[in-house]
C-alpha cells in the first residue's frame, strides 16, 4: 500500500479523531515506505504504545496526535504479522492485534453482486462474520462487520468489546459500493454490538446491524454475533422434500403464534410440547406468526426490525433450529410467516438508515404505511430488493423452513392500497400497480423454488390480483398457494346467520366453487378472524351453546372436505370461546370439559381421515377432482358434493359429504354415489356431541342402481341437524 503523504497527515488525522474518515485502513495499521515498514495505530489516552513483530523485534511508537501513535521498522521491506502493546496507566501491558492489518473482507465479485442486486446468499458475505485466520504468530479469530451505508459520512463499530467506544473501531468504505468493513481480532460469538453512523445529514446514530443473524431481547436492540454450529438431524426429511411437490401432497396446517401458545416456553421447551401436541392431532405442517426478531410484542411479529435474526425471546438461533429439526423429526412440516411489505419506524432500525432515506422509498406516498404508522421498502433499489430476496432464502437454506406466508400482499401489489386520491403516485404508464413490488415477488418466488426443491410460498392475498399462483414464466406472481379470504368472508358470513335464515345466503357457500379453481388455494382461518372484537370461531355461531358447538364440527369437517389446502388458528381445535389473547396462554383448561375434548377429538380423526384419503387432497387444484351433488338445497340449509382423488375418477377413489346446516334432521336422504357396492360412513359429526350421541361412523349404505343428481348410483342416509357425514366406498373382495 502506498503511504499518505506526509502533507495529508495532519488533516487525516483530524478527521480520523473526529469522525469524518472513510478510509482508515489507508492510515493506520502497516505501510511499507522508503525507510522501512510504517506502522500507525490509533490508542487514544495510551501513555505508551509498543509493537512486537513475528521475529520477536519490538519497536516504539510516538504518539503523533488525537490518538495516534506511529513508528517505523528500518529496512523492512515487506508486510510482518505484528501484535500491538499498549499501557494505559492501569500497571499492565496490554497486548491485541491490530484490525487494520487485514485486507478485506468483502470481496469485489460479492461487492458487484449485492450492488446489481443478485447476490442471493448475502447473509454469508454482509453483517458479522466469525472467521479465523492463520498466522506467523497463530491463528486470529475475529469477526468481520461490514454494512451497507453508501452516503454515511463514517461508520464506526461499537460493543461491549470496546466499551461502547465510538472511536475504537472505525470503518473503511470498500470503493463505490458503499459497504463499510472492518475486521476485529478477538471479537466472538455472543458479543453485542451496532453500528454508529454519521450520516449524510451530519448527525450520528447507533443503528442495529440489518444482517444481524442474533439480538438481544427486546425491550434492548443490540445485536449480537452469532457462529451457528448446530447439528442438524432432520436429513432424512430434507431429502424426501426434495423429492416432493407440497402443492399437490395433504397439507393441513396449525397456525400458532409461539408466545400465547403456552405462555413462558422457549424454544427448546416447545420442541417438545407443541411437537407432540401437533403430532398428536395430526397436522402435517404448523405454520408460526412471524418469528423474526420485532420490537413491539403486540405486533405479533408483523413490524419486523431485525429480518435475520430469530426472536431472542424465546431463544438463541440454534434453539429455534432445534424446534424446526424436532418438528421434521416427527413429520411435520414448517411454514413461517415473511413480512416484505413493511418495516417500523424505530430510530436503531433500517429508518433512515444513513441519515436519509435507504431502506425505504424516499416519497412518503410511497414510503409509508399509512393503516400502520410503518415505512415501506423501496423495492425498485437493487440493494433493498437483494436483501429482501436473500433473506426468504436465509429462512428456507439455513433454518431448514419448508415454505413461507407472505403477508399483506395486496398492500404491495397496489400503489394506492389504503389511500385517497393525491395521497399516492402512479407507476411510470400511469397506473395503480407497483410494478417494483411486483418485480421483487417474482423475483423472491423463482429463486426460492430455485434454491430450494420441495418448498412452497403462499400469498394473504385479499383481492383478486389474477395469476397469484401462476408461475412468473407466464407472467404471474410465482406463488404456489393463496389464502382464500373470498371464500373465508364468505363462510363465516354465513356461519354468523341463524339456521331459520340461512337458506336466504346459501349461495355464500356455492359461490366458492365458482372460482376454485382460479388459483391454488389454501382456506384460512387465521388468527386475523379471533381478535380485535371479532370473537372466537364458536362465539360467532348463534344459538346456545349444545347448537353453537354442533355447527363447530359441522363446520370444520366441512373446511376439511372442500377443495383447497385447510389452516385453522389455534384454540379453534377444542372450541375456545374466548377471543384470541397475544398476552396469555390459550385456554388450555377447556380440555378437562367433555364438550370441549371432543372437537379436540373431531380434528384429530378429521386429519387422519384427510391422510387416509387420497380424495381428499389429490386434485385440490384440478375441476376434475369436485362435483356437486346438490348444491341447491338451500330450504334445507344442506350441501352434498364428492371429492375424486384420480383424474379420471377411477379406482372407486372418492369421499362423498354431505352438510346440514340446517336445523332438522334429514332422514332417508338420498344422495347420488358415483360407485356401485357399499359405502360407508367414515365421519358423522353428531357423534362427538357431548352428551353422547350415537355416531353413525361404520355404517353400510348400499348404493342402489338409482341414478341421482348426476350419478349413475344413489342411497339413503341419516344426517342429523347441524352435522356433517363422510361417505366412502368400502374395499371389494
Amino acid at each position: 500500500m502506498s503511504p499518505t503523504p506526509p502533507s495529508a497527515l495532519p488533516g487525516a488525522r483530524w478527521s480520523l479523531a473526529n469522525g469524518r474518515h472513510q478510509q482508515h485502513h489507508d492510515l493506520l495499521g502497516q505501510h511499507v515506505e522508503s525507510e522501512g515498514l510504517r506502522i500507525r495505530v490509533l490508542r487514544p489516552l495510551a501513555e505508551s504504545v509498543q509493537v512486537r513483530f513475528e521475529d520477536e523485534v519490538i519497536i516504539d511508537l510516538a504518539h503523533e496526535s488525537d490518538g495516534v501513535w506511529s513508528g517505523i521498522r528500518p529496512g523492512a521491506t515487506a508486510t510482518m504479522d505484528y501484535r500491538v502493546l499498549t499501557a494505559w496507566g492501569d500497571g499492565v501491558q496490554h497486548e491485541a492485534d491490530d484490525p487494520y492489518r487485514f485486507a478485506p473482507t468483502v470481496g469485489e465479485i460479492d461487492r458487484f453482486l449485492f450492488n446489481e442486486g443478485r447476490h442471493e446468499q448475502l447473509w454469508k458475505v454482509l453483517g458479522a462474520q466469525v472467521r479465523t485466520y492463520p498466522g506467523p504468530m497463530g491463528d486470529v479469530t475475529g469477526t468481520s462487520f461490514s454494512v451497507w451505508a453508501p452516503r454515511a459520512k463514517s461508520v464506526y463499530v461499537v460493543g461491549d468489546f470496546n466499551g461502547w467506544d465510538n472511536r475504537a473501531h472505525p470503518m473503511r468504505v470498500l470503493g463505490s459500493s458503499g459497504i463499510w468493513e472492518i475486521f476485529i481480532p478477538g471479537v466472538g460469538a455472543g458479543s453485542a454490538y451496532k453500528f454508529r453512523i454519521r450520516g449524510a445529514d451530519d448527525v450520528e446514530r447507533d443503528k442495529a446491524d440489518p444482517m444481524a443473524r442474533r439480538t438481544e431481547c427486546p425491550p434492548r436492540t443490540a445485536s449480537v454475533v452469532h457462529d451457528s454450529q448446530y447439528p442438524w438431524a432432520d436429513g432424512e426429511w430434507q431429502e424426501a422434500k426434495s423429492r416432493t411437490n407440497p402443492h399437490t401432497g395433504p397439507m393441513s396446517i396449525y397456525e400458532v403464534h409461539l408466545g400465547s401458545w403456552r405462555a413462558g416456553m422457549s424454544y427448546a421447551e416447545l420442541a417438545e410440547h407443541l411437537v407432540n401436541y401437533v403430532v398428536d392431532l395430526g397436522f402435517t405442517h404448523v405454520e408460526l406468526l412471524p418469528v423474526m426478531e420485532h420490537p413491539y410484542g403486540p405486533s405479533w411479529g408483523y413490524q419486523v426490525s431485525g429480518y435475520f435474526a430469530p426472536t431472542a425471546r424465546f431463544g438463541t438461533p440454534d434453539d429455534l433450529k432445534y424446534l424446526i429439526d424436532k418438528l421434521h423429526q416427527a413429520g411435520i412440516g414448517v411454514i413461517l410467516d415473511w413480512v416484505p411489505a413493511h418495516f417500523p419506524r424505530d430510530e436503531w432500525a433500517l429508518a433512515r438508515f444513513d441519515g436519509l432515506a435507504l431502506y425505504e422509498h424516499a416519497d412518503p406516498r410511497r414510503g409509508d404505511q399509512p393503516d400502520w404508522g410503518t415505512h415501506i421498502f423501496d423495492f425498485g433499489r437493487k440493494e433493498v430488493r437483494n436483501f429482501l430476496v436473500a433473506n426468504a432464502c436465509y429462512w428456507l437454506e439455513e433454518f431448514h423452513v419448508d415454505g413461507l406466508r407472505v403477508d399483506a400482499v395486496a398492500s404491495m401489489l397496489y400503489l394506492d392500497y389504503s389511500r385517497r386520491s393525491g395521497e399516492w403516485l402512479p407507476n411510470q404508464y400511469g397506473g395503480r400497480e407497483n410494478l417494483e413490488a411486483i418485480g421483487l415477488l417474482q423475483e423472491a418466488n423463482a429463486t426460492a423454488y430455485k434454491r430450494t426443491p420441495g418448498v412452497v410460498t403462499i400469498a394473504e392475498e385479499s383481492t383478486s390480483w389474477p395469476g397469484v399462483t401462476k408461475d412468473t414464466a407466464s407472467g404471474g406472481l410465482g406463488f404456489g398457494l393463496k389464502w382464500n379470504m373470498g371464500w373465508m368472508n364468505d363462510s363465516l358470513r354465513y356461519l354468523q346467520r341463524d339456521p331459520i335464515y340461512r337458506q336466504y345466503h346459501h349461495n355464500l357457500l356455492t359461490f366458492s366453487l365458482m372460482y376454485a379453481y382460479s388459483e391454488n388455494y389454501v382456506l384460512p382461518i387465521s388468527h386475523d378472524e379471533v381478535v380485535h372484537g371479532k370473537g372466537s370461531l364458536l362465539g360467532k355461531i348463534p344459538g346456545h351453546r349444545y347448537d353453537q358447538l354442533a355447527t363447530l364440527r359441522a363446520y370444520l369437517a366441512y373446511i376439511w372436505s372442500h377443495p383447497g389446502k385447510q389452516l385453522i388458528f389455534m384454540g379453534c381445535e377444542f372450541a375456545q370461546p374466548s377471543e384470541w389473547a397475544d398476552g396469555r396462554s390459550l385456554d388450555w383448561w377447556l380440555l378437562d370439559h367433555p364438550a370441549h375434548y371432543r372437537v379436540h377429538n373431531l380434528v384429530k380423526e378429521l386429519n387422519r381421515i384427510y391422510r387416509a384419503h387420497d380424495a381428499m387432497w389429490a386434485q385440490d387444484s384440478d375441476p376434475a377432482g369436485f362435483e356437486w351433488l346438490n348444491p341447491h338445497d338451500n330450504a334445507g340449509n344442506t350441501f352434498s358434493y364428492v371429492r375424486f382423488g384420480q383424474p379420471d375418477r377411477g379406482g372407486r377413489d372418492a369421499v362423498v359429504a354431505i352438510i346440514n346446516f340446517g336445523g332438522d334432521a334429514r332422514d332417508g336422504m338420498r344422495i347420488g354415489l358415483p360407485y356401485d357396492g357399499e359405502w360407508e360412513v367414515i365421519l358423522d359429526t353428531s357423534g362427538y356431541d357431548e352428551y353422547g350421541s350415537v355416531s353413525q361412523a361404520g355404517v353400510t349404505v348400499h348404493a342402489d342402481h338409482q341414478p341421482w343428481e348426476n350419478q349413475p348410483f344413489s342411497g339413503t342416509v341419516y344426517v342429523q341437524k347441524l352435522s356433517t357425514v363422510y361417505l366412502a366406498p368400502k374395499p371389494q373382495a
